[in-house]
């Protein structure tokens, strides 16, 4: 099993104690009922993780809708991530990242017939999803990232840890990304490895689940990364495109605004020899100066008309950006994601966890 080594900042570690000490103190409020947690009757299942940075969580709600809507009335509530609004907000057809945050609007892009709210405080959120008319009324709530959100609690706990960086290897903000303390996995009821590599082995499996040692109750899967054919950003104003069509000696500018692009990166380049890539801070919103850095990347590139491609949670963000040219548009793609588990009885059993999680609160 190879992994990156992890970058901490030693430097910061002063910090990260009182920033821990603060956390636990919060953590021993709840569990001691010092502070308030409202538990729902219906099933919320919260997609979380301990560190800061992509994990591999919408993906995973991704799959959980399309696993539950075919069943159950399907309500995914986010904080809304970096959003411009506030509130609680029901999205629809017209809402945009900057409305909304960039994976709900993916999440609403891509499952139109479900139920996105967004809300900072989920209590309320969860309230306003109950209060509506019985014939859209949720019968299953999905927690986006709400596991430190603590006055709500779920029924269900699923904690995704990446593989190349995994939580109890990972310290505490701002020596490492955690953003509390490892031993808070025993509030999960499911671990979920991400973005494992193709060449995993099931050695590697066998090595994780034996240094993370989860408690009985706690279900190990492991998740790959599937990526999709090439999307248009602007379908109104390209043709469609296929990876598999490029050439070794075809230009691409890869724009990427997330927490870990490399994987995506290797990816475009297994395709063409001619990548450059421009990264940006997750969740980053692109200003007039960003595309000016873009214009000055493509104007050093041989082609005429190099391809565009960025992430799925990107496209979420450009789309409604009217700071891209429009002469861009013919040629903006993106590349949609899935998760998948790598092993096929894996997926049997998590698929059969939820659902019984779900028939024992319904009927």
């Amino acid at each position: 099993m190879k992994h990156s080594k992890i970058k901490f900042y030693p430097a910061f570690q002063p910090v990260a104690f009182l920033y821990g000490m603060g956390v636990k103190i919060r953590n021993w409020l709840f569990d001691w009922k010092l502070l308030p947690s409202e538990q729902f009757s219906i099933p919320v299942i919260c997609v979380g993780n301990l560190a800061v940075g992509g994990t591999g969580k919408t993906p995973l709600i991704e799959y959980l809708i399309q696993m539950l809507s075919n069943k159950y009335k399907v309500a995914v509530l986010s904080r809304g991530y970096k959003r411009k609004t506030s509130g609680y907000i029901l999205a629809d057809e017209t809402s945009t990242a900057s409305d909304i945050g960039d994976e709900p609007c993916q999440v609403k892009f891509k499952f139109p017939q479900i139920t996105v709210v967004v809300d900072k405080n989920r209590r309320r959120g969860m309230r306003n999803l109950l209060a509506m008319p019985e014939e859209v009324r949720p019968q299953v709530v999905l927690l986006d990232d709400g596991f430190q959100h603590r006055y709500l609690k779920p029924s269900f706990s699923i904690i995704v840890t990446e593989y190349y960086r995994l939580f109890y290897k990972d310290k505490l903000l701002p020596v490492g990304r955690l953003r509390e303390p490892a031993k808070s996995i025993a509030r999960a009821d499911m671990v979920v490895i991400g973005k494992c590599p193709e060449d995993w082995k099931p050695s590697d499996c066998q090595t994780i689940e034996n240094e993370m040692n989860p408690a009985p109750h706690q279900p190990l899967f492991f998740t790959g990364t599937i990526y999709q054919p090439l999307a248009s950003i602007f379908p109104q104003s390209s043709r469609p495109c296929k990876l598999e069509n490029i050439q070794k000696d075809d230009e691409i500018l890869l724009i990427s605004g997330i927490a870990n692009p490399t994987p995506l990166i290797i990816y475009i380049k297994s395709y063409s020899d001619k990548v450059r890539a421009i990264t940006f801070d997750d969740h980053h919103a692109f200003t007039k100066k960003d595309i000016q850095k873009i214009r000055l990347e493509l104007s050093q590139m041989a082609g005429a008309n190099p391809l565009i491609i960025c992430t799925e949670k990107d496209a979420a963000r450009i789309r409604c950006n009217p700071l891209f040219p429009n002469e861009w548009k013919s040629r903006m793609y993106y590349v949609p994601i899935a998760s998948r588990f790598l092993l096929e009885n894996d997926r049997k059993l998590f698929d059969k966890n939820i659902l019984q999680h779900i028939s024992s609160m319904i009927y």
